[in-house]
This record gives structure tokens, sequence and C-alpha cells, in this order.
């Protein structure tokens, strides 16, 4: 039976999204055959806005919708703690618990030789120029603690001692903290609950 090419269009543009199969591409697909037109052209207004109207902050490198981002320009955030993380949902689960009030640093990976990925691929240069910068006047403070919470898997812990070996070598008077192991091995940030997060927080160890 020959599918509408439409239908296997969006098929095929599903699929490439992660974690979804042909099976699940195709249930998707044909749930918004059934959708009214209004909606669809809500869904297709918000997939095109999703790039024009976000920008990457340009100090810690998350996504926003002003450049620097609400986090960044917060006067009442502790400019003296960075908060590593591997992607920006991450941020937004730490937020959730409100229980941190420092800045970010958004990595966009972690290094994974299986895949290419090097120091050079993620933003470890700019967390470490960030390190080096003193201009109270744009934002920027002396930073006095790192905290490395990036997921407790290997790629994760790799990441952490490259960071580590890098801060230490460059200043040796910014402490450098990991989250407390509250947070399971393995399980990903953004899974974690509210209370095992700021838990994490609240035990970090120095690194």
């Amino acid at each position: 039976m020959r599918v509408a090419r439409a239908v296997n269009n969006l098929i095929e543009a599903f699929e490439r999204l992660p974690g979804i199969g042909p099976k699940t591409a195709a249930r998707l697909t044909y749930y918004l055959l059934h959708v009214p037109q209004g909606e669809l052209d809500r869904f297709a207004g918000a997939l095109s806005a999703l790039k024009k109207d976000t920008v990457e902050c340009s100090r810690c490198h998350n996504i926003a919708e002003n450049d620097p981002c609400d986090i960044c320009s917060d006067p009442g955030r502790d400019k003296t703690m960075i908060c590593v993380v591997e992607q920006p949902l991450d941020v937004v689960a730490l937020e959730r618990g409100n229980g941190y009030r420092g800045g970010y640093h958004v990595l966009h990976g972690v290094i994974d030789p299986l895949h290419n990925i090097g120091p050079d691929e993620i933003r470890i240069r700019e967390l470490l120029v960030r390190l080096r910068t003193f201009d109270s006047a744009a934002g920027f403070g002396e930073v006095k603690e790192v905290i490395l919470a990036l997921n407790p898997n290997m790629e994760g812990e790799a990441t952490c001692m490259y960071i580590l070996r890098q801060v230490k070598s460059q200043d040796a008077k910014v402490k450098v903290t990991r989250l407390a192991h509250g947070l399971p091995v393995g399980a990903d940030i953004e899974y974690a609950d509210d209370v095992t997060l700021s838990r994490a927080l609240e035990g970090r160890r120095e690194y």
C-alpha cells in the first residue's frame, strides 16, 4: 500500500527526532491527521518560532529570549558561583527547586570520545574565560566556586575531571565542587525530582 507523500514526509521527520522510532513516528503522524487545522497551524507556528524567537546567552550559553538571559542579568543572583550543566534542560530542572541562586554555564554536551566529542566541541573554553574575567559593570564578578552538576555517568565524570584539571591549572583559588550522590548514579538531572536536586546541591562536596 502506498502512503501519501505528505504523511510519509512527516513520519520521516519524526523519526529523525531522538527517541522516536518508526512506529511512534507513524502514530504521531496519524494522530495529527485528526487534529483540527487551527491546532495544526498553531503547532506549526510554534515550531517555526522555536529558532527565530530564541537566542543563546553569550554569558552562560543557556537558551533564552534575550541576551544576556534573565538569570545572568538578575542583580539578585550570586555572581561568585557558577553551576556547570550539560544541557539547558538541566537549568530548568535546577531552577524548579528554587534552592540555587547563583549563575549557570551550559556546556551543550559532554566529552564523549566514542562519538568524537572532545573538549573543543563543547563550551569548556568559554567557562574558563568567564573564570578569568572580572567586570562587575557587565555582570561578571570574581568567581569563588564552580559547581559541577553533570550527570553521574562515565561521560559526565570524564568531563568533570577535565574541567577540574583546567580550573586548578588556571586558578587554585576557585573551589570546585560536585553534586552529592543523593542523585542516583546513571540518572539524568532533568528527570530528578526537586527534593533530590535540592539535597544534591546542599550536600555538594569539593572535587
